[in-house]
């Protein structure tokens, strides 16, 4: 045995002792102990030899098998460090799945095995460059994983490095390493802090997240890189990963409270039952109406709460509790009841989710009564329920109790009385006694319930019943003097030391209303006062010494005979107090002075206890965090710090800087005019401050700094912010040319416009035109506003003829654009007539290029007077989300009745379905409409060959695809059935293929310009591959969905 156990003793040093014991398994039995444990050491020696060999083989086969079950082995736990040596010479390896196995095995054991790992640090930067995305982004999770601070330099080579890379994974991953980086050397700091502040502008939903995660660790008091990219994270954070919302949300939620003003100060009385307020706030109104300031909400404000609204509905409910806290300590006070339904909801879950929400819900509900009394059903416990989630709802049910539904909940307390669960029947005992304290019309009620609970067989019942008793008697002791007799009666029969404590505490702290019994009680204590418990030997010397004061005559001998018992009692605190007391009561020449106080001292009146909740200080704690939850400040706590007094200045929150006029500008030289940005021309002209504009068109679109100070102020009427004031309007509108019954153009006479426009000074050069191609654009497009009452056929002429030309012109299409290959002719209701008192309007995207901005998406709208008087003045009026960028149609002056026409609107949507909201406005009325685009008509389509198409797939592997295998319907499995309902669903163009079963499509997104590639390979007699490839992997999922439904329909 001694041999044994010093081999397996061994092994666990080499190998552990759960390998060791399965190995044992697998060996046979030899001839002796000795024998065993070398056999069971060969066995392992040649399984894990066995392993080596396969991992240093010429095969790639045998290599790819091997990491294969050593990544099994590290997934059931098992310890296979000592392989290190092998697998780390396969790292270079040129086959892509044995590479990505082995990182997986180098990212687990790195850290172990520094000194191993550090031999391969050349090959780890050399994958660096690699072109499949997942290796460079394994390669710099497994040099992040190097623990060594020798290699920091190399490290944030590489982070800053992978921060720049095209893959937004692998920006994703540098995002991690920085958390890694700084925990193992925080001298780096600074650097870290500028490579934050280049991803925090990133337009990926991929990498917000993991960005802001970093920024959490390493600088979360640097709320200044928040600022230009705050309202790119609240439009971005419904398509975000589910941890990226919680991370994004809870740093959101420290923001505003630092940039807004608190919306609690005249929204209403957070006090429920401040009556005063309630019958006050008209009189004050009047009183103070010069004086009062309004409250007026932050757009930026209303933005963040807009935005995760939505996410009430998510499946996560880490996202749905985040989005609660941010209601709770953010929204004003009558709009945070619409977390109540999902927190709700979300009891539906394990209990360990279950504990977490209402510990939540129980600080919630202290202070906001009536936001979960509706649900108050929701809350009564079941059987199946663990004892920490019956307390928790008992804590509710207590908190929510009023005059109303006191009846109720006390009917559901009487069933939990009698529960087998000790702690929990307990429990409700003590919330009976808040209710009691709470509520004074059942007090009385609920005192002689518990009365009758001092005859229940339950010690535990009984002792809890005694102490919650007292301290209801301490409120009104004068009306209850025959339930301290019944207690005093039941004295003999309670065993529980506290419950005895309780009754002697009474006896003594009301001797005086019960004379005859207090004495009789102390006899019986004296007798078997050695037998006590420490508690009820304190609580007896107490009584002795009122009842001396009171009552000396009888209780004297009794109480100098329990005084001298105490004296030498085991435990000293009985000692100290027996000392104390008979100091204080029995006076002498040393202490008479003392001795004149005793009567005040011992029996002064005592306030009555306030039976609170315990979750009531709770709300010192963000909700939703760590130290909410144990109720003590956690290492790494940011707490929340108070309302500004006074707003913080909200430009610094504006990615374009706003110009007040328009000067006269020099000439510039030709790096100015290369690194100046068109759009953020037209960004001044209209105060606009969207998030979203970001710098990845800054180099190549030109400056519209030359254009007339006509042109600028007429590109600017149709992006007027919503703050303009109705004088501002008015003026803009009569400045606007009204529509004349005239003769329309041709595309044809448009088209020659425009041209004359860009090519009329013979003295620009190429680069110059190339600048000021999207200024021309957009300056006749709005100096002839007939242009936007086109017909469909002449729009698309136009648009595709345009683009065509001067593709060569401009660099901000790389990728040749095509016409749609399918115009779908459904239309969509912006607004129905009898919404719109008699104006109807319709909308669809004509799927052309947008003239007014290469960013946005192109749309149709249909307005219809149906009415029999004129309407007048029909333009847009306020926008929202705040940094939505919309280039609205002209006014229309007039729109006779039963008449119609067709105005085109260019909306950039972000890449994102999310609703375009806007007010369409006539003279009189304003109607809040809706604008909702499929994700198939975010994209523009494309022309490329067959091998340009593989060469971009090769590109956007791994995460960024996305594939379905279907069944087709039987009339969609040739060529043209397949291509239509593709081109339906998605602005796409066809790509030439030399496969006949293989069919590709191509196209890209309108915002980013991220390519989007669509291969349907058809398989067997009804089955389809439907491969979706695009760095752009939420829209790439949503439009396989689309597809998926498309195909499989007839």
């Amino acid at each position: 045995m001694l041999s044994m156990s010093t081999n397996n003793l061994s092994y666990s040093d080499q190998g552990g002792t759960d390998s060791a014991v399965e190995v044992g398994q697998e060996t046979t039995p030899t001839s002796s102990n000795a024998g065993a444990g070398f056999g069971l050491f060969s066995v392992d020696f040649k399984k894990n030899e066995d392993l080596k060999e396969m991992l240093e083989s010429n095969k790639e086969s045998l290599k790819l098998e091997a990491m294969k079950r050593v990544v099994g082995l590290i997934a059931k736990g098992k310890n296979a460090s000592e392989l290190f040596p092998a697998v780390v010479k396969n790292v270079a390896s040129k086959n892509i799945e044995l590479k990505k196995l082995v990182y997986v095995y180098l990212v687990r054991y790195a850290e172990e095995q520094q000194d191993l790992a550090l031999l391969s640090i050349s090959t780890f930067q050399r994958a660096l460059k690699d072109p499949n995305q997942l290796i460079r982004a394994s390669a710099l999770r497994v040099l992040s994983s190097i623990r060594v601070p020798i290699i920091v330099p190399i490290m944030m080579l590489a982070i800053k490095e992978a921060a720049s890379d095209m893959s937004p994974y692998v920006r994703k991953t540098s995002a991690h390493a920085i958390q890694k980086l700084y925990s193992l050397d925080q001298d780096q700091k600074e650097l870290l802090i500028e490579v934050i502040e280049k991803l925090l502008k990133d337009k990926s939903t991929l990498v917000a997240g993991s960005v802001v995660m970093a920024f959490e660790e390493v600088c979360p008091d640097r709320i200044d890189l928040i600022h230009k990219n705050y309202r790119k994270l609240c439009n971005l954070l419904v398509d975000v990963e589910e941890w990226g919302q919680v991370v994004i949300i809870s740093m959101l939620t420290r923001y505003a409270r630092t940039q807004f003003t608190s919306p609690w100060k005249e929204d209403g009385v957070f006090d429920e039952h401040n009556e005063r307020a309630f019958y006050e706030s008209d009189e004050e109104k009047t009183r103070d109406e010069t004086e009062a300031k309004p409250y007026m909400m932050d757009p930026d404000h209303r933005l963040l709460l807009r935005n995760t609204k939505p996410l009430l509905q998510s499946r996560n409910t880490a996202v749905v509790m985040s989005v609660a806290q941010l209601y709770w300590h953010l929204a004003p006070k009558n709009e945070v009841s619409i977390v109540t339904k999902s927190l709700v909801r979300l009891l539906r879950s394990h209990r360990e989710v279950q504990y977490i929400v209402l510990q939540n819900i129980a600080t919630m509900s202290i202070q906001r009564k009536g936001m979960f009394e509706p649900y108050m059903k929701s809350f009564y416990v079941r059987s199946t329920d663990a004892t920490h989630i019956k307390s928790l709802k008992l804590e509710i049910l207590t908190s929510l109790a009023n005059e109303a539904n006191i009846s109720t909940i006390l009917r559901e307390f009487q069933t939990y009385v009698k529960s087998q669960d000790k702690q929990f029947a307990a429990g409700t005992i003590q919330a009976i006694g808040r209710c009691a304290t709470n509520i004074s019309e059942v007090t009385d009620t609920c005192l002689n319930g518990l009365v009758l609970l001092l005859s229940n067989r339950d010690e535990t019942v009984v002792a809890e019943s005694v102490v919650v008793i007292r301290k209801l008697l301490q409120i009104q002791p004068t009306q209850h003097s025959d339930i301290i007799k019944h207690m005093a009666k039941l004295f003999d029969n309670i065993t529980v030391p506290m419950a005895r404590a309780s009754i002697l505490w009474l006896m003594g702290e009301y001797c005086e209303r019960v004379p005859k019994i207090a004495p009789d009680v102390l006899r019986k204590m004296a007798k078997s006062f050695t037998s006590e418990e420490d508690i009820v030997k304190l609580q007896t010397v107490n009584l002795a010494a009122k009842l001396y004061l009171t009552n000396s005559k009888q209780t004297k001998l009794l109480t100098q005979y329990i005084l001298n018992l105490g004296k030498y009692d085991q435990n000293y605190d009985i000692r100290d107090r027996t000392r104390f007391i008979r100091q204080l009561i029995v006076p002498n020449d040393k202490n008479g002075a003392l001795s004149k106080y005793a009567h005040r001292i011992l029996l002064a009146p005592k306030p009555a206890p306030v039976l609170e909740s315990a979750y009531k200080d709770r709300d010192r704690y963000q909700l939703g965090t760590l130290s909410h939850t144990i109720n003590t400040k956690a290492s790494g706590y940011l707490e929340l710090s108070d309302w500004p007094a006074v707003a913080p200045d909200q430009s610094v929150r504006n990615v374009e800087v706003i110009e007040p006029t328009v000067k006269s500008k020099p000439a510039k030289s030709s790096d100015d005019k290369f690194y100046s940005d068109s759009g953020e021309e037209e960004e001044k002209g209209s105060g606009s401050s969207s998030s979203e504009d970001g710098s990845s068109s800054s180099s190549s679109e030109g400056n519209s700094s030359q254009t007339s100070e006509e042109s600028d102020k007429s590109s600017s009427q149709s992006e007027k912010s919503s703050s303009e004031s109705d004088s501002e309007k008015k003026e803009r509108k009569t400045k606007t040319p009204l529509q004349k019954k005239t003769v329309k153009p041709t595309a044809k006479d448009w088209y020659h416009t425009i041209m004359e426009h860009i090519f009329n000074e013979e003295s620009w050069t190429y680069v110059t035109k190339q600048q000021h191609t999207k200024t021309i654009f957009v300056n006749v497009i709005n100096q002839h506003s007939v242009l936007q009452t086109f017909s469909y056929s002449h729009w698309s002429t136009l648009c595709v003829s345009l683009f065509t030309q001067l593709c060569p012109l401009s660099l901000a299409f790389p990728l040749q654009l095509s016409g749609p290959a399918f115009v779908p002719e459904k239309s969509h209701d912006l607004l129905h007539r009898m919404t719109g008192k008699g104006l109807s309007a319709q909308y669809q995207f004509p799927r052309q290029p947008c003239l007014y901005q290469p960013t946005m998406v192109s749309v149709q709208i249909s307005l219809t007077n149906t009415t029999d008087h004129p309407l007048e003045q029909i333009h847009i009026g306020d926008r929202s989300p705040t940094g939505l960028n919309i280039h609205c149609f002209n006014t229309i002056e007039c729109l006779e009745p039963e008449a119609s026409v067709t105005v085109f609107m260019g909306i950039d949507f972000n890449d994102s379905t999310q609703a375009a909201n806007f007010q369409l406005c006539t003279k009189e009325d304003h109607f809040s409409v809706s604008i909702q685009p499929a994700i198939g008509e975010l994209l523009l389509p494309i022309t490329m060959t067959e091998l340009d198409f593989r060469k971009e797939q090769g590109k956007l592997l791994g995460m960024n695809e996305s594939s379905a295998t279907i069944t087709m319907a039987a009339e969609n499995m040739t060529s043209q059935p397949i291509s239509r309902p593709v081109a339906t669903v998605a602005n796409l163009g066809m790509v030439p293929s030399s496969q006949d079963n293989v069919h590709r499509f191509a196209g890209k997104t309108a915002n980013s310009g991220a390519v989007v590639l669509v291969t349907v390979e058809l398989r067997g007699e009804s089955t389809a591959l439907i491969t979706i490839n695009t760095e752009k992997s939420v829209m790439g999922s949503m439009l396989l969905r689309d597809l998926k439904l498309a195909l499989a329909q007839a």
